[in-house]
């Protein structure tokens, strides 16, 4: 399947800003799972290309003079290869991926919840039932939580989007002694309502990775285009930034994933 994404995230202030910084995970890499035929950002200045300390692409776009707005700009074409995890193991051992942050911290109602399902001698038919019955006590449901909410806030909650369901199963995993991530891109879906921007979990189990998109209940990544990973949605997240100044802030994301028609 071949995918055209286009992916726009504009930034309005009150104020000048006087100085920012913008840290940008917007550039996907090669692997078993997907290949990159085209990939350009527009920014409003060159951004500096490196690499992170997951391995993710990062390009740190820096403003010096003031400003009012910011318009970033990701657009590719990208090929999925279905029914294939991405098996590239990065430099990093899993081991790092046992580490909890704040977003992902557990409580006891989380962990009492992750044993539950907990299949020591089938680890991911466990993990599968575990992200089942999180989608059934966790609806989707946009707008029941704040993007600085943590596992715990979500859980409590009852619902949440993407984000939330993800980091829940983090916490989970990790609370199992299991190393999981955090993943961050987009999701095709024929549905044109569906958000394109998309987050998911990946788990470390019989010396390799796995798929698990809790809000979608597969372990499937046929749709899923990966832009980077971390421990959570502050390591992952496709644009993250600081500034001076500026007041009020008005942030407006548009993201379009498309599949091309065949032979093109």
């Amino acid at each position: 399947m071949k995918l055209n994404i286009e992916h726009s995230t504009h930034y309005r202030y009150a104020q000048q800003v006087q100085r920012s910084t913008q840290y940008l995970r917007l550039t996907p890499q090669n692997s078993r799972h997907q290949r990159i035929l085209s990939w350009q950002l527009t920014l409003p200045e060159h951004a500096v290309r490196t690499t992170d300390a997951f391995g993710n692409v990062l390009h740190v776009l820096t403003l010096d003079e003031p400003h009012q707005a910011i318009t970033i700009q990701a657009q590719g074409v990208v090929e999925i290869e279905d029914d294939v995890d991405d098996l590239a193991l990065g430099h990093l051992s899993p081991l790092v991926f046992l580490r909890y942050s704040p977003l992902t911290q557990p409580d006891a109602a989380i962990q009492a919840f992750a044993l539950r399902y907990h299949q020591p001698q089938a680890v991911l038919a466990g993990l599968e039932r575990l992200m089942g019955e999180l989608l059934l006590k966790m609806p989707y449901s946009p707008g029941a939580t704040q993007v600085t909410d943590s596992a715990v806030d979500a859980f409590a909650t009852g619902s949440g989007v993407c984000q939330d369901h993800t980091h829940v199963f983090l916490a989970c995993c990790r609370s199992l002694n299991i190393p999981a991530r955090y993943v961050s891109g987009y999701l095709y879906s024929e549905d044109s309502t569906h958000v394109a921007t998309h987050a998911w979990a990946e788990a470390w189990v019989e010396d390799r990775w796995h798929s698990f998109d809790i809000t979608n209940n597969t372990r499937l990544p046929n749709q899923h285009l990966k832009l980077a990973v971390g421990i959570d949605y502050l390591d992952a997240c496709p644009v993250r930034g600081m500034r001076l100044g500026g007041g009020c802030e008005d942030m407006r994301t548009v993201a379009a994933v498309q599949m091309m028609p065949a032979g093109q």
